[in-house]
């Protein structure tokens, strides 16, 4: 019974281990308002997304967007080389949803997003948590 135990336990602690890097708490760039966000990405599915868990003005104080809580990236999937693509996101600042890719080096992640073949540079957000 114990060897089931304790191969529950490293299955558990090797899944783990095996958290995809893309995967935490992202700030965003500042908007054209200047304000910016924290976006928590995870898994979902076999792609990954992100949801506004924070959000702060141009001082840097929080505030009570209404858009807490919801998807600003989805169907992010990865890629070699720290690519992730095939995604969507949605611009809060422009009330508008982009066909979309993120590259990620490090702690900082590259979002871009395009509609009809036009592209908008997302920044690059950096790594929280």
């Amino acid at each position: 019974m114990k060897s089931y135990l304790y191969a529950a336990a490293f299955a558990c602690a090797a899944g783990a281990a095996l958290a995809d890097p893309v995967e935490g708490i992202w700030q965003t760039k500042k908007d054209d308002n200047g304000n910016f966000g924290f976006v928590e990405v995870k898994p979902c599915g076999p792609a990954f997304c992100g949801v506004l868990i924070k959000s702060f003005d141009t001082s840097g104080a929080p505030t009570d967007s209404p858009n807490i809580g919801r998807k600003i990236i989805w169907d992010m999937v990865p890629y070699a080389d720290g690519l992730y693509d095939d995604g969507q996101i949605y611009s809060p600042d422009r009330d508008k949803t982009y066909n979309a890719d993120m590259t990620l080096t490090g702690d900082k992640l590259a979002v871009r997003g395009c509609v009809f073949g036009i592209c908008r540079d997302g920044g690059t957000w950096s790594r929280v948590k």
